[in-house]
């Protein structure tokens, strides 16, 4: 849905070819699609999923012509949920493939800077094959940037008994492969869907929706010109204070109920204000259990003042409440491995017991790293002054011309 919502945005039909009425809407357009032939635009994308039948559902879909057919790598039968089998047996056997037609697309770009990973870590595909994957990328492009978007599991909306097992394996490979990774979780997803846009039982399309508004958002300021855009660099130097503490939590507002549409307020006080509010926080953590060490707000929209969004900016930064979110995972991982629950199927695939100890401690370091600096003192937040940021992104929307009088935004904190 990533793709449907960018087309839109960018005027590219699903056959690959422009149809929009904007100069900006193709102004950058490279960042995101290269261009094929008879002037089609084709996503700088590769598709792998160890299970067919899903890729085969997106090539036969109402998107399926606008990929590269090069790009779709799958294998016949997926992992049963297994991140072992992703991570060193059935994923392995499918990297070399997926690398080459990453390696393709990479050669492709003038000046590439880093990688979009998109994963589910409740599943054996997204997360072990991810996090080989993520691995590999990191060996052959160690100094391009990796940015994951992550979808954590939930406790609240389990359907797989082993996805604690699963998640804490993945975030143990996160902390240091991945550069930026944002965290979205099931249970946050689902809370804005049902207390916010009041839908009543919230299927996969909705909760995907909501993650590829997400990812338009934070991909806006590299797909548009800007005041103040930011690259994935510009992001990473600002919003990661120590290398490990580099995971995010987005917001995305004004986000309401069709009912309430004509109600609503899009001011930028009332944005900010939203924006800090735990019910429109994507992640399963409140904000103000933590501290924040840094924050990007991207607003969109036309008639946006910039010295308003400094004044109302002043002090929100981002959370290390985060780590509520990996208490809950690993508490439920070592529950898990306590009672030997399950193990023999990961064992089976290569993986060792000690791997369960090693994965469980590494994310409660990190945990306690996060505590660290939200239980300080406040003479030792203010030596961590320095190491604070914020970045505030003001990107013309395509749909809206030079002489509209429409105003419309949107704003994150990570």
């Amino acid at each position: 849905q990533f793709w449907e919502v960018i087309c839109e945005e960018h005027g590219i039909l699903p056959n690959g070819r422009y149809n929009g009425s904007s100069r900006y809407q193709l102004e950058r357009v490279n960042v995101y699609f290269s261009e094929g032939q008879a002037r089609t635009y084709v996503p700088r994308a590769v598709l792998i999923d160890l299970d067919r039948g899903t890729l085969e559902g997106v090539r036969n879909g109402p998107m399926g012509r606008l990929f590269s057919p090069d790009n779709f790598i799958s294998a016949e039968k997926g992992t049963g949920n297994n991140w072992a089998k992703g991570f060193y047996t059935e994923g392995p056997a499918l990297a070399e493939e997926s690398l080459e037609a990453i390696r393709r697309s990479v050669e492709e770009c003038d000046s590439p800077q880093g990688f979009h990973v998109l994963q589910s870590l409740g599943g054996g595909t997204g997360s072990g094959l991810g996090c080989h994957l993520l691995v590999k990328l990191r060996e052959e492009f160690p100094e391009k940037i990796m940015n994951t978007f992550t979808v954590l599991p939930s406790p609240e909306t389990s359907a797989v008994v082993v996805e604690p097992y699963n998640c804490v394996f993945s975030l143990n490979y996160l902390v240091e492969s991945s550069d930026e990774t944002v965290c979205l979780d099931n249970e946050g997803l689902n809370r804005i869907c049902t207390k916010t846009l009041k839908i009543p039982t919230p299927g996969n399309s909705e909760l995907n929706h909501l993650v590829s508004m997400v990812m338009s958002g934070v991909s806006a300021c590299m797909r548009f010109p800007g005041q103040l855009n930011a690259d994935l660099r510009k992001l990473q130097v600002n919003l990661v204070p120590y290398p490990r503490l580099h995971f995010f939590c987005p917001a995305f507002v004004p986000l309401t109920s069709a009912a309430s549409q004509s109600y609503r307020s899009d001011s930028v006080s009332e944005l900010v204000r939203q924006m800090v509010d735990p019910k429109h926080l994507m992640s399963g953590c409140d904000p103000r259990h933590g501290k924040y060490l840094a924050a990007a707000a991207l607003f969109r929209g036309k008639g946006i003042s910039t010295k308003e969004i400094d004044t109302e900016l002043r002090k929100p930064r981002g959370t290390t409440a985060i780590q509520e979110v990996f208490r809950k995972q690993v508490t439920q991982h070592l529950k898990m491995f306590k009672k030997k629950a399950f193990i023999h199927t990961y064992t089976l695939e290569g993986m060792a017991e000690s791997e369960f100890t090693e994965a469980g401690t590494n994310v409660n370091e990190l945990i306690s790293e996060y505590l660290q600096y939200q239980e300080a003192t406040s003479d030792q937040a203010g030596e961590n002054e320095d190491d604070e940021d914020e970045e505030v992104e003001d990107v013309r929307h395509p749909s809206q011309g030079a002489d509209e009088d429409t105003d419309e935004a949107r704003a994150g904190p990570s």
